[in-house]
């Protein structure tokens, strides 16, 4: 099988099982859901800090899963907003923890302190976009709706489909870089390919009756889950090129890891919930 067959099998096997686990019921989702949030945590952890922290590797995954359990039990009526207090020793215990890497003792203090900052920052860039999305999966009277969280991964899907699809056929040879310096093989010939498919995903949700809200609202929820997630690409594709590494794992043939799939949504869908909820529509 060809690179783009491995790819397109991969990319389809991943969204029948979130579309599934979606739509069955809460408790479903949640465990796929947060299972992913414990995987791009890991890789995460691992390119940005190897395997010479374990103790700390384990309490920052300790972090990402509370953070994600915390805002689902908190938004579907199951559990008082005090409980959310004790996140606080799990995060104060992550830096106190690097002072006990196997490898301190070898390393600088300044070592140790770059090393913290990624450790703090995994929890917040990957569990708690996540755990956003728990506040439109359910409505006032903590009754499930996931409709609103369907749409935005049916329009950020479309983006990369879009963008893949104009890119391969329109930006590879003679096309114009998007931003060579971090990611050279995406063109500004898939950029606006991705943008048509957003706005084409977007009014068949808005037709429909997926997206339930006016049109105006949907042409911009479309377009800011389209820019920030290529926003949120390119960020990845930062990260891992200060690495030097090309993919955050291979859990995903022909994509990657988890985080390379995830990596458009971590910064689109806050984004965009922050613009749902501004405008309360929902």
């Amino acid at each position: 099988m060809s690179n783009t067959q491995i790819r397109s099998v991969s990319g389809l096997v991943f969204v029948v099982i979130f579309v599934w686990s979606l739509l069955a019921s809460p408790v479903i989702f949640t465990m796929v859901m947060l299972l992913s949030v414990l995987v791009m945590t890991k890789e995460f952890t691992t390119i940005s800090n190897g395997n010479n922290y374990p103790v700390t590797s384990k309490l920052v995954m300790l972090a990402s899963a509370a953070i994600y359990a915390l805002f689902y039990f908190y938004y579907s009526g199951k559990m008082d907003s005090r409980y959310f207090w004790l996140l606080a020793p799990v995060v104060a215990s992550i830096p106190i923890s690097i002072l006990y890497g196997k490898d301190q003792q070898k390393k600088t203090i300044t070592e140790g302190y770059h090393k913290s900052a990624f450790f703090m920052m995994a929890p917040i860039y990957i569990a708690l976009p996540f755990a956003l999305t728990n506040i439109i999966l359910f409505d006032s009277q903590y009754t499930y709706a996931p409709k609103t969280l369907v749409s935005l991964f049916v329009i950020l899907w479309s983006c990369d489909v879009g963008a893949y699809v104009f890119g391969m056929a329109f930006g590879q040879k003679n096309g114009h870089k998007l931003f060579p310096s971090i990611s050279p093989k995406k063109s500004w010939e898939g950029f606006f390919g991705g943008l048509v498919a957003a706005m084409i995903s977007g009014f068949i949700l808005f037709y429909t009756n997926l997206l339930q809200t006016g049109l105006i609202h949907v042409v911009a929820i479309s377009a800011i889950v389209f820019v920030f997630s290529v926003l949120g690409d390119l960020s990845e594709s930062l990260f891992k090129r200060n690495f030097g590494v090309k993919d955050s794992g291979s859990i995903m043939p022909g994509h990657g890891g988890l985080l390379d799939r995830f990596d458009g949504a971590l910064i689109a869908f806050p984004v965009a919930i922050a613009y749902i909820k501004l405008f309360q529509l929902i």
